[in-house]
Parts: C-alpha cells; sequence; structure tokens
C-alpha cells in the first residue's frame, strides 16, 4: 500500500491512535502558514514520497523559526530526494 505519512495519520486518528499534529503542505507558504496555525517554537518539515529513509537523503529537517520553516520547505519542495528506497533517480518531492 502506497500511502503518505499525513494520510496514515489520518487513517489511525480516524481509530483513536494519538499521533503528532501535523499539516500537509504543498507550497511554501502553505508551510509557513500551518507552523502559525499549529504554534510552537519547534517544527518538523518533511518531504512526504512513497519512501523510507527521507531523513537521511535530506528530506527531513529540523526548523527553530517561522523563517527556518520558510527556508526549508523552500529547498525540499521541489527536490528530487533519492533515499535507499528510491533509486538513483530519487523521487520529486510534491508535498510536506
Amino acid at each position: 500500500m502506497k500511502i503518505h505519512e499525513y494520510q496514515a495519520k489520518e487513517i489511525l486518528r480516524k481509530y483513536g491512535v494519538p499521533t503528532p499534529r501535523g499539516t500537509p503542505c504543498f507550497s511554501v507558504e502553505e508551510a509557513v502558514s500551518a507552523a502559525r496555525k499549529l504554534g510552537g517554537k519547534v517544527w518538523v518539515v518533511k518531504a512526504q514520497i512513497h519512501a523510507g529513509g527521507r531523513g537521511k537523503g535530506g528530506g527531513v529537517k529540523l526548523a527553530k523559526s517561522i523563517d527556518e520553516v520558510r527556508d526549508w520547505a523552500g529547498k525540499i519542495l521541489g527536490m528530487q530526494l533519492i533515499t535507499h528506497q528510491t533509486g538513483p533517480k530519487g523521487q520529486k518531492v510534491r508535498g510536506c
């Protein structure tokens, strides 16, 4: 089954399983808006592709300010993410 992390969390929440808060974003401005809405002081910007190893491939970043959310989302969205599961061509990141 190929589903993104945010889709899996939606299914788990439907059955009462506690999951970390998050919002799928498909543009830099959506990511900034989501961070502001979620609140807090630290956010994780994650590439949403159908593959494991996103962190090792550079697709998971910790942001400690809204400006860092903007910067990381801008770098991650549209990147060709290569992990041990994508093969050498990687996958284009369309959501974070």
